[in-house]
């Protein structure tokens, strides 16, 4: 048997799986506390002993590793305007595996890049203008970052006219950067795949280094992505064997959503959106999380009426905030942990989807629709501590709460979706063998199956 594993350097917890290239079976699984405090390469030992200890050829086999550790990839967007290029910009970034920490509209200013440094993005991602279209705004970015010396790696993704002009520039005043497709070649057209492959250039070559993790070089050469760009990257796996997926991840901090689908041409008309939907979304929600971030959990659950204001909830929430290790000691503190990801992972999917409402216009009665429809979706998976180390009855329930009140409010979330939960957290791994190792990776998809539940 020949072994491949797959290693998670993640904020909290370091996962590693040994997993065997010709059947995709999960032979061994380990975890260690990230230990970010010493060198990030000292949980990955941990955890290779403990997997040696299941099956020796761990040993001998392969590493491929992904990163979150040290607050992961941050991100910073530059654009012409907010409704196509800052969006489109934002949608990109997160699809990268990629963290959102600024978002400049109307390009770059002394002033703006001054801002923009006190967010200290990892990589800025410059666009602006549709092919063939005003290249000023994207031009002056340019000029700026130049100007002002700036270092930490550029993707430009704006007018491809302009790109010749813009890499000399740059070269001219040694600022790292990288030339990708536009992303928004013309109105109503999204085109994230170039820029999303640059970003992670750029992440593997200036930022895993420049976070010192680890003083072993061989940290840097094990890493292949963002962690949250290979979950996606195994999310569309999944899809390739079940059909339209997503997956809702509940973490201490952040709730994300990522999703794969096929689109439906015939929405098209329905929408009023200036950045076409993509069928391979990703979205991170910084105000909903079962610990930092319980507090506005709590207020967004009793805003969209998923829950009612009680007192104790919203003590309940601040004693999770104020103590991000706590754990429930009773079934009166797991019902609130249970509550907290109820609304966390339905308010989550909410924002990652559209919206359907009937609005009156000149021509009468219109559906009007907004985001990504996916109420079709055949698999929807959760992942998260809350779900994986809870009995399957909790996480059906959480599960299946998604759809309180979508339908009568126009939620375009999904409605009949098999339910399951990644128990073993093996879709990390999926995304880091899916390009090398295409059959191990759907064996190992196969390990996320569902629980028999379906609807809502």
């Amino acid at each position: 048997m020949s072994l491949v594993v797959a290693v998670d350097f993640g904020s909290t917890f370091t996962k590693a799986v040994a997993v065997d290239i010709g059947s995709g079976e999960l032979v061994a699984r380990a975890e260690h506390r990230t230990t970010i405090d010493t060198d990030v390469m000292d949980g990955w030992n941990a955890c290779r002993i403990a997997l040696e200890d299941v099956d020796r050829g761990v040993k001998k086999a392969e590493v491929l590793a992904c990163s979150s550790a040290g607050g992961g990839l941050r991100i910073g967007v530059v654009g012409n305007e907010e409704l196509v290029t800052a969006e489109a910009g934002k949608r990109v970034a997160l699809s990268s595996g990629g963290r959102v920490v600024a978002v400049v509209n109307g390009g770059l200013t002394a002033t703006s890049q001054k801002e923009l440094r006190k967010d200290r993005p990892d990589v800025v991602l410059l666009l602006g203008g549709t092919d063939g279209g005003n290249s000023a705004v994207l031009l002056k970015a340019a000029e700026t970052l130049a100007k002002y010396k700036w270092r930490k790696p550029v993707v430009v993704a704006g007018n491809i006219e302009a790109q010749a002009e813009i890499a000399a520039r740059l070269t001219d005043a040694a600022v790292p950067h990288v030339l990708a497709d536009n992303v928004v070649p013309e109105i109503g057209v999204f085109a994230p795949d170039s820029a999303r492959a640059a970003i992670r250039e750029m992440f593997l070559a200036h930022v895993i280094g420049g976070k010192n993790l680890s003083r072993d070089p061989s940290f840097t050469s094990l890493i292949r992505a963002a962690t949250p760009d290979v979950v996606l990257r195994g999310v569309e796996v999944l899809a390739g064997l079940h059909g339209d997926v997503a997956v809702v991840d509940i973490g201490g901090a952040t709730t994300d959503v990522h999703s794969v689908i096929e689109l439906d041409p015939e929405d098209a008309n329905l929408g009023r959106e200036v950045v076409a939907t993509h069928p391979v979304t990703r979205t991170v929600e910084g105000d909903l999380g079962m610990r930092w971030s319980a507090v506005p959990v709590v207020a967004a659950g009793v805003e969209a009426g998923l829950i009612p204001d009680v007192a104790e909830v919203r003590v309940a929430a601040e004693r999770r905030h104020e103590d991000p290790s706590f754990l429930p000691q009773d079934q009166q503190e797991a019902s609130y942990d249970e509550t907290l990801a109820s609304v966390a992972a339905t308010v989550a999917l909410r924002r990652h989807a559209g919206r359907q409402r009937i609005v009156f216009g000149p021509g009468g009665r219109v559906i009007e629709r907004s985001g990504k429809d996916l109420r079709e979706v055949d698999l929807l998976v959760g992942s998260g501590g809350v779900l994986r180390h809870n009995p399957p009855e909790v996480a059906t329930r959480i599960l299946g709460s998604i759809g309180t009140n979508a339908q009568e409010e126009g939620w375009l979330v999904p409605e009949r979706a098999e339910v399951c939960v990644d128990a073993d957290y093996v879709l990390a791994a999926v995304g880091l063998l899916a390009d090398d190792e295409p059959k191990a990776a759907e064996g190992l998809a196969a390990h996320i199956h569902g629980t028999g539940t379906r609807g809502h």
